[in-house]
């Protein structure tokens, strides 16, 4: 299995990735094929794929922000059980991130990811692949040192229509695994950047970051 980095729509690898997002997720959580051309020539944001004998069985994507010195990791997708296509792509991802640090002179401090919470949103199928269940994953992350940034999350939808996405905890991996608190400060830059592709967030959105920059920190609580 090689870990491909796929920086245009015209790759062939990328048209499999594609199609594998939409086996996988929700239609509302994937951007159209063609909207993909700019993010995928940005060198701010890494798109990997989990490339076995030039079948995609595996993709996620993340970026890091050196001014922040932390990543987020915008998803992970595991397109078939019984590989280890998830213990790859985590190590891949996190070799490379650390890569990215020591080259800015830094050591990583931590990864936002945004994590279904099954107990709360209308269960999805997932394409069938027991390992996106997510309860699986909700565990494996849990394993991997994530936390839940205790807080009530909204995320505005990618489709830019104002409308907010509820059923989603924001949740972080802090490389120092005694840490149990994260500033505001950290989150709501991170969050306005983030999304300061979208124009039109819901105001549930802008209310949440109120409350946020009126607190100095958020605890963080096991998944």
């Amino acid at each position: 299995m090689e870990y491909q980095r796929i920086e245009s729509i015209q790759d062939p690898l990328f048209k499999q990735m594609h199609q594998l997002m939409q086996d996988i997720f929700p239609p509302e959580e994937v951007l159209e094929f063609d909207l993909w051309k700019e993010p995928l020539e940005d060198p701010g944001i890494r798109v990997f794929v989990a490339d076995l004998e030039g079948e995609v069985v595996g993709a996620t994507e993340y970026r890091y922000y050196e001014d922040f010195n932390v990543a987020m990791t915008d998803f992970t997708i595991i397109g078939r059980d019984g590989l280890g296509i998830g213990p790859f792509l985590a190590q891949k991802r996190l070799e490379d991130l650390n890569v990215l640090a020591v080259a800015s002179g830094k050591q990583l401090f931590g990864m936002f990811a945004e994590i279904y919470d099954p107990y709360r949103v209308e269960y999805h199928e997932f394409g069938a692949v027991k390992s996106m269940d997510p309860y699986v994953r909700r565990e494996v992350l849990s394993h991997l040192g994530y936390k839940h940034l205790n807080f009530p999350y909204v995320h505005p939808s990618w489709n830019n229509d104002g409308e907010a996405v509820t059923g989603l905890d924001l949740c972080f991996l802090p490389m120092e695994s005694s840490s149990n608190e994260v500033k505001t400060e950290l989150i709501v830059k991170f969050l306005k950047r983030y999304y300061s592709v979208l124009s039109n967030k819901p105001k549930s959105w802008h209310e949440m970051i109120e409350n946020l920059e009126a607190e100095e920190t958020v605890t963080l609580l096991p998944i």
